[in-house]
């Protein structure tokens, strides 16, 4: 009989080399998929973020063409502040903000998936975290010492900090202006070509291709200012 539960296969069969990660008596809750920003490669990276009983996981296995692993785990027992953060210039994702102390992790998805992960997240550090964790060398001491009085010890769990923050910027500062601005300039050089060889008169096409250089050339000018 297996080890885990329905939905913990089910994440395992979904979830390619997943189970070969895994730690003794660990097993998977949930699993999204999302965007992991740990600060240690140069762009956020898309992959798996997977809630087990121990670990926060950041993950994907590809074996073709060639085998790549991307594995970051933060330990629950390690976690320090969890912040729930609502971008106004990012109608559809949020952003989930993990801090375990000597580093922050930074999680983006969708809004549905983004709240289910901070609710399983928050429901697996209070049922898990601060379980007794007693070791093979540990139990094997308790039995060689006789007579001697022994309490199982809890691991003593900080308290963790929940919250929800709301990051405004103003829209034309924001990435979504920047794809407005380039999706709407080439809107209009290709509607401008478009009606100057319909119709053979530049006065009617020329506007329009002036306007979608103006606004390509603008969403270059704002992305660069961002940077």
């Amino acid at each position: 009989m297996s080890q885990y539960s329905s939905k913990a296969e089910k994440i395992i069969a979904s979830v390619k080399g997943l189970q070969a990660q895994l730690q003794p008596g660990e097993e998977p809750l949930l699993s999204i998929p999302g965007y992991w920003d740990n600060g240690r490669q140069a762009h956020s990276i898309a992959c798996e973020i997977v809630v087990t009983n121990q670990r926060l996981l950041g993950y994907y296995l590809v074996t073709f063409p060639r085998q790549r692993l991307f594995l970051d785990a933060l330990p629950l027992a390690n976690i320090r502040a969890v912040t729930l953060r609502e971008k106004n210039f990012e109608p559809v994702f949020r952003e989930l903000l993990v801090d375990i102390g000597d580093r922050k992790v930074y999680i983006r998805a969708p809004q549905k998936k983004i709240e289910a992960l901070t609710n399983t997240l928050r429901n697996a550090i209070e049922a898990y975290a601060t379980k007794p964790q007693m070791g093979p060398m540990h139990e094997e001491a308790t039995q060689e010492e006789q007579g001697a009085t022994h309490e199982n010890q809890l691991i003593a769990a900080p308290s963790i900090i929940y919250s929800r923050q709301a990051i405004r910027r103003r829209f034309e500062g924001s990435p979504l202006s920047v794809a407005v601005l380039l999706a709407g300039g080439i809107f209009c050089e290709v509607i401008g070509i478009l009606l100057w060889s319909h119709t053979g008169s530049a006065q009617i096409g020329l506007p329009l291709i002036f306007a979608g250089v103006v606004a390509w050339g603008a969403s270059i000018f704002v992305r660069r200012h961002q940077q």
